[in-house]
């Protein structure tokens, strides 16, 4: 069980004053029971500079948190901070392999293949077909930023051979995003269109995750976006710095009898207690981290730090 304090700062700055500003936040934590983890969501609050004139949160379509709120008065700098604490607690034990959590998944759903795995996608409205199994097929559609173009189709085909273990052909699509890719920041930006990522070969998290789902939705399986955060960790040997974690993205595929799956394609790695779980959808139009509009001339810059401290 691993216990997180969490800061995470947005800051828009402007060149010219802005009188008023309309906004979208999904940064709250959501709890959350899932195959290869529990997530609580203990606290969680946001603070706006300057302070918000309206402000009201919902639950979305998918469960997860949103607020809403507006500045309606000059500023030339806006901040967003949001404050949580979570606590998460792995299937396996902390340092568990990857390897080893396939295997054991692997057992639990015995050799189910990709393909009964996409069948039994397709078999809603059967009297045996579950609430799970039918809210899972709209993650098989594509989606704004997810499209299932024949060129995604021909890179996922490799990955999954007739009769390939469900879990097996999951995680060798993982692996091979992982290696045939570069995680290069600032190449792209969320407009980048998938052709363009499966060209260069490069990109960032948002990228692996969003290609990832359009191969997997392209075989008829159902896979979702997660957004949260990923702890990272110091060298040997040296300091944690405050602000060097980050905000992440993967996917979570879904399988028959089990349950959501997380995989990490950016990390080649099963998401154990080092992810926090901010939300999830069909892709990152669904879970944006801040959206929203301003009114005022000239241009603006942004810049995100965010703070994962353990706590014992």
């Amino acid at each position: 069980m691993q216990r997180f304090k969490i800061t995470h700062t947005t800051t828009y700055q402007y060149e010219a004053s802005v009188s008023l500003c309309y906004n979208e936040g999904q940064l709250l934590p959501r709890s959350c029971d899932l195959p290869l983890f529990h997530q609580q969501c203990l606290a969680a609050t946001l603070k706006a500079e300057p302070n918000w004139d309206d402000q009201r949160e919902r639950l979305d379509f998918f469960g997860n948190r949103v607020t809403y709120f507006t500045l309606r008065q000059p500023h030339e700098k806006m901040a967003l901070t949001a404050f949580s604490e979570v606590v998460v607690t792995p299937t396996f034990a902390t340092g568990t392999s990857s390897d080893f959590i396939l295997a054991q998944l692997s057992s639990q759903v015995g050799h189910l293949t990709w393909e009964e795995a996409a069948a039994r996608l397709h078999e809603i409205g059967n009297a045996d077909s579950d609430e799970q199994l039918m809210d899972a097929q709209q993650f098989v559609l594509p989606s704004p930023f997810v499209t299932i173009f024949p060129e995604v189709r021909d890179f996922a085909q490799p990955s999954f051979p007739p009769q390939l273990p469900l879990i097996e052909a999951v995680a060798g699509l993982m692996q091979r995003i992982y290696h045939e890719f570069d995680f290069v920041a600032g190449t792209t930006t969320i407009a980048t269109p998938l052709l363009e990522i499966l060209e260069k070969r490069k990109g960032v998290c948002q990228d692996f995750a969003h290609l990832m789902l359009a191969c997997l939705r392209s075989q008829g399986l159902a896979a979702r976006y997660m957004s949260g955060y990923i702890e990272t960790l110091p060298a040997p040997g040296k300091e944690k710095l405050t602000g060097t974690d980050a905000s992440h993205a993967w996917c979570a595929i879904f399988v028959p009898g089990l349950g959501w799956v997380d995989f990490d394609p950016t990390n080649n790695l099963i998401p154990q207690e080092q992810h926090v779980v901010l939300g999830w959808g069909r892709d990152f139009s669904d879970v944006t981290p801040l959206k929203g509009f301003f009114f005022g001339d000239g241009r603006h810059t942004l810049s995100v730090a965010v703070d994962m401290q353990r706590v014992a």
